[in-house]
């Protein structure tokens, strides 16, 4: 196998880029790819760019003082929990239990704390939770120059390729 090149070596670059088709889907973009591969096609040459982004935002639910401190609870007993686990190593036999017990109590004490602060910060400016991702609405698949004329050429004999008219 050989090695990764580096993040900077142009790897995302072509050096004069062409477009060979806008699609509205990641899928259509990648079905051109592919059939320009199973036609021998130089891939390592061409690039699958996302346009026209945009951010979207899946609102999950209402925030509430007992679903913030219960979540603040939640995510403080999995932290103290890995804390009680690391630092039973270090403790003798009979303490063990009693060291992951103090890890999660002092976890969840501290999950809620910060939970509290945090979401009293707000002052109810912001009462949901939710999930965002930017994605892109259009795909282009760009070739370097010298090889257009020969990718167009291939995508035009793409089967299920609407008709011109």
């Amino acid at each position: 196998m050989g090695t990764m090149p580096p993040a900077n070596s142009g790897l995302f670059q072509l050096q004069y880029p062409q477009s060979l088709g806008v699609y509205d889907d990641y899928a259509g973009a990648q079905k051109a790819v592919d059939f320009l591969s199973d036609n021998e096609f130089p891939v390592k040459e061409v690039l699958i760019v996302g346009t026209e982004l945009k951010q979207v935002e899946r609102v999950t639910g209402r925030l509430t003082w007992s679903r913030v401190l219960m979540a603040g609870a939640a995510s403080g007993a999995w932290f103290g929990l890995f804390i009680g686990l690391l630092l039973s190593i270090f403790a003798d036999g009979s303490s063990v239990l009693a060291t992951i017990l103090g890890g999660l109590l002092f976890g969840v004490l501290f999950g809620v704390i910060s939970a509290a602060f945090g979401y009293g910060a707000t002052r109810g400016q912001r009462d949901f939770s939710s999930v965002q991702k930017v994605v892109a609405t259009k795909y282009e698949v760009l070739v370097e120059h010298k090889h257009l004329a020969a990718g167009q050429a291939l995508l035009a004999t793409i089967p299920g390729r609407p008709v011109d008219l």
